[in-house]
Formats: structure tokens, sequence, C-alpha cells
């Protein structure tokens, strides 16, 4: 069963599924699920293990400690840190064990980075995606990011002006962590009720973290304000010349290649195919 973010917790209160995998690239929401799934299985009794794959991980111990019988607690929540993406041969076949024979009164946590198509469509994770649960979590960007702000400011008890959520999106764009501790940071400095964009300047920093690809984004919007905005934070992280000038290079080959197809009356399908778009 797939389910998003902001429907975990409604689950989680209905019931507690046998495996939980939860993926992405967004570490704040990342640990928000992983916390939520924490937090109930803590409330109903489930003594934590954690275990870390790295480097030349043994998947035996995946099944030793299903089977391990604990001196204190007989329910057992077993969180599984995926260090990456793929999971090997031995990997698979693990978890697709635990999938086909799942414990009495336990729980596998299984947190892992992003999973693209390829990895979703693994054995091993459809398992899970049959018999658990999978939360896919994705960076949240322009309106979705604005209504998810003003949302938070509402319930730590703010009623923000038109304009307040969109402002602190801009100021935090690519950073929930910082976008979290900023309302929290209000909370302390203000009392809840109106909040208007002076109040929130007031109070908060710039914190948006920006890539090379968030400038080849506003360039190709034509968005000049957004344009120097990255560059200015891109700038101010260090980020070497050679690698803007490349990205910005890169897109305009491809514009190029698309505009002579089109001039020529071919379909532009193929050049974008081979740019990899």
């Amino acid at each position: 069963m797939r389910l998003r973010l902001d429907q975990l917790d409604g689950h989680l209160q209905r019931q507690l599924a046998p495996v939980y995998l939860i993926c992405g690239d967004e570490p704040w929401q990342l640990g928000e699920a992983a916390r939520l799934v924490r937090a109930r299985a803590a409330a109903q009794g489930f003594e934590r293990e954690v275990l870390d794959q790295e480097a030349n991980f043994d998947w035996s111990a995946l099944a030793a400690a299903t089977d391990a019988l604990s001196l204190f607690a007989s329910r057992r929540l077993i969180e599984l840190r995926l260090g990456s993406a793929a999971l090997g041969q031995d990997g698979g076949a693990a978890v697709r064990r635990y999938c086909a024979r799942v414990p009495a009164d336990t729980v596998l946590l299984l947190v892992a980075p992003l999973l693209e198509r390829k990895e979703l469509g693994t054995k091993w994770a459809q398992e899970v995606d049959r018999v658990g649960v999978l939360v896919q979590v994705w960076p949240l960007e322009g309106g979705r990011l604005v209504a998810w702000l003003a949302g938070r400011l509402g319930d730590a008890g703010f009623r923000p002006a038109p304009g307040v959520a969109a402002l602190l999106a801009e100021r935090v764009e690519g950073n929930l962590l910082a976008a979290v501790q900023e309302i929290e940071k209000l909370r302390l400095l203000r009392e809840p009720g109106p909040l208007d964009e002076a109040g929130l300047l007031a109070a908060i920093c710039d914190n948006a973290r920006f890539d090379l690809f968030d400038l080849a984004g506003a360039a190709l919007a034509g968005d000049r304000a957004r344009v120097a905005r990255v560059l200015s934070a891109l700038a101010g992280e260090g980020t070497a010349a050679s690698l803007v000038l490349w990205v910005l290079a890169r897109e305009l080959r491809v514009l190029a290649a698309v505009a002579d197809a089109q001039r020529q009356g071919r379909d532009p399908a193929r050049p974008l195919a081979e740019q990899r778009v």
C-alpha cells in the first residue's frame, strides 16, 4: 500500500502495518515520517532496535534481530537504515524472506534514500508494497511549499496575512528543516495571532538553499529576479564559476538543438532524447 506523508498519521491511528518503507531525498520529511512510525510503535509498547546498512553489511543480522528474544519487551520495532537504494542480491533476498514470514509482534521500518522507478520495481520493494506501507517523500516546491508553510503557521497558532507564507517560502526554499525551526522561533518570539510580513521579517533569517539546477530552471522560466537570487546564494556557498557556466551552457545546447530541429521541420523529440531530457 502506498501512502503520502500527509496520510501516514491517519493510517497509524488506525493500525500498525508489519513493514514500512520510507524513502526520499528530502531530509526533514524523511525524518518526520520515520518519527511518526516510531512514536506510534512506542505508544503501543514496541521496543526499538536499530540496524545500519553500511559497507559489508551482514544481512543475516536482520534475521538474527527478528529471531532474538527481548528481555524487556515482547513487541519490537526493527529500524533498518539503508545506506543505498540498491540492496544487492543478499539484501533483496533478506527483505523478501522477512515479508514472506512476517513475525508476530514485530514491525520492520526501512528508511531509505530516494528510490527511482527501477528500484521500486524490484522484487523486494514490491513485496514490501504488498504486505506493508510504502511512503515516498518529495521536495516541496512552489505552491505546495507555500500551502504547507501556511498550514504549519496555522498549526503554530498564527493567522498569516496574504503573502506571508510565500515570503517565508522564499526565505527557506529547499530547506524544510530551516522552515520548521523558523516557525518554532516565531512561537518563542511572538504571541499567537495575526502575522504580517513585517513581523515575519523581524524574526526570521534567509535560509534558502539552491543548487545549479535551480539556476537553470529559473533561467529557462525567464525569472530574472530568481536567477539573481540563486546566483547570489551559489556565490555565497563558494560554488565554482565553471560549474555555473557548465549548467547554463548545457541548457543552451539543448535549446539550440531543439530550435534547429523545429526550423528544419523535424520532430523535436529526437534532439530531446539525444540530450537525455
